[in-house]
């Protein structure tokens, strides 16, 4: 089946990243905000002066945790993985408790297919920001691959809940439907999605895979395996 990317939190993150405020330690009196002049490079999507400019704040503040969680996501932005957890570890060591911190923290893990470490930040993030259907939906992903159907499809139904027009998050359920042995349930959601948009490409695909395994059976009288296509690219931007 085709499976649509992993959904990723760049754009949408990046308007979080400027409004937050952190508050650090015990006292609620102990805020800040991070540097005007490192953010507006974030703005301008200038990850590199970003860094530059992150890197001389915490020359001076050191424990300045959202200073550490927007260093983290400039890092992430150019490609440099080890650098952008490891910052997103700091943050989250200094107190900072944002959503959206563990939701990139997770995708960083799931980039490199550390599933333990991704289920556990998603698992973060979706307690601290329960509205928010990202974390949901790439809980799911996360369960679905250790083969945490029943968890998996509890995540992408509230997913949907939340963001009932997100396709990506329509196919996955399929997938996962499809995978739990409950076929009604995929070739509902597949139609649906193909009714609502024809031109969504894995909604498409997967409904015709499953026609011809469902006529295979017919023919058959067995079970095979339901195939997989080549993943495709899903259409959020990729970070």
């Amino acid at each position: 089946m085709v499976r649509a990317g992993t959904t990723i939190f760049a754009a949408s993150a990046l308007l979080t990243l400027l409004s937050a405020i952190v508050v650090r330690g015990a006292s609620a009196a102990d805020q800040e905000v991070c540097d005007v002049a490192a953010d507006s490079a974030l703005g301008q999507e200038n990850y590199p002066n970003a860094v530059i400019l992150h890197h001389k704040l915490l020359s001076f503040h050191p424990d300045d945790a959202l200073a550490h969680y927007h260093l983290g996501f400039a890092y992430g932005m150019i490609g440099r993985h080890t650098d952008e957890i490891s910052e997103y570890q700091a943050a989250a060591n200094l107190g900072l408790q944002q959503w959206d911190l563990f939701l990139n923290l997770g995708l960083a893990y799931l980039g490199r297919n550390d599933l333990a470490h991704a289920t556990a930040a998603f698992e973060t993030a979706t307690s601290l920001g329960p509205e928010h259907a990202e974390g949901h939906f790439n809980l799911a992903i996360v369960y679905e691959r250790q083969n945490r159907l029943v968890a998996a499809l509890e995540e992408i139904t509230t997913s949907r809940r939340l963001a009932p027009e997100d396709l990506d998050a329509g196919n996955t359920n399929a997938i996962i439907c499809a995978e739990m042995h409950n076929l009604s349930c995929a070739y509902d959601v597949w139609t649906r999605l193909v009714q609502s948009v024809p031109d969504f490409a894995p909604a498409r695909t997967n409904l015709a895979i499953l026609r011809q395994w469902s006529t295979l059976i017919g023919q058959s009288g067995r079970h095979p395996e339901l195939p997989y296509s080549q993943q495709v690219k899903s259409t959020n931007s990729p970070r």
